[in-house]
């Protein structure tokens, strides 16, 4: 899982192996959380590990 604290759009897109559009999705509608740093977005590594943790929920049919 993540090491680092916070990860770039691109490293959150091979993390969860999802494309650039697919990310900005997931911000948008709530599902990834992000902050903003600047002019960067960035995504937490515990973000990462509560969207995973929401698919394992949703894939178990007690989604949120």
């Amino acid at each position: 899982m993540p090491t680092k604290a916070l990860y770039r759009v691109v490293e959150a897109m091979a993390i969860l192996s999802l494309s650039r559009t697919v990310i900005y999705e997931l911000m948008r509608n709530g599902r990834l959380r992000s902050v903003k740093e600047g002019t960067s977005r960035l995504i937490p590594a515990r973000a990462i590990a509560d969207y995973v943790a929401l698919l394992e929920r949703e894939s178990m049919g007690e989604a949120a």
